[in-house]
């Protein structure tokens, strides 16, 4: 199985930035996480981290094309960004939403994701074990179509 994991806006200052809400680990031990995970478990894992709302979007669009499910940790995009949206829904595989911070309890504007109507399901609040869970949960549906949409 195949899996491009997607990290937004700012999330390339883990570990630097507002640490009491996203914790102390930096975004390359997260990522190192995520790939021996991977390996342990035969899966073949991608990781990117964009701060730019159209690569992302051509992220997701490649992963349409030559993944069978995504991770995808939108950042601040979440809340706003129908366009990243629209890229989640136009792909016919499993998009996993994830947030290393619980986001239904933080300020009120955190609390909407314009992605969540589009993904297969929604991981929020485990730290960067989100991302671990957001995998296992692609691993259990088998990727492909998108679960509960074909």
């Amino acid at each position: 199985m195949d899996i491009m994991v997607i990290h937004g806006p700012n999330l390339n200052l883990l570990g630097q930035r507002k640490t009491e809400i996203y914790g102390n680990q930096g975004l390359d031990y997260i990522n190192k996480e995520i790939l021996e995970y991977g390996e342990r478990n035969g899966l073949k894992i991608e990781i990117h981290q964009r701060n730019s709302e159209g690569e992302i979007i051509d992220l997701l669009h490649r992963a349409g094309r030559e993944f069978h499910g995504v991770v995808l940790n939108p950042g601040a995009y979440t809340h706003y960004s129908h366009a990243i949206g629209d890229a989640v829904e136009a792909i016919n595989i499993p998009v996993v939403e994830v947030h290393i911070s619980n986001i239904y309890s933080r300020e009120e504007f955190r609390r909407k994701s314009v992605v969540a109507p589009y993904a297969t399901g929604q991981i929020t609040g485990f730290g960067p074990f989100s991302y671990i869970l957001a995998i296992e949960g692609l691993r259990n549906i088998g990727g492909g179509k998108k679960y509960g949409k074909d």
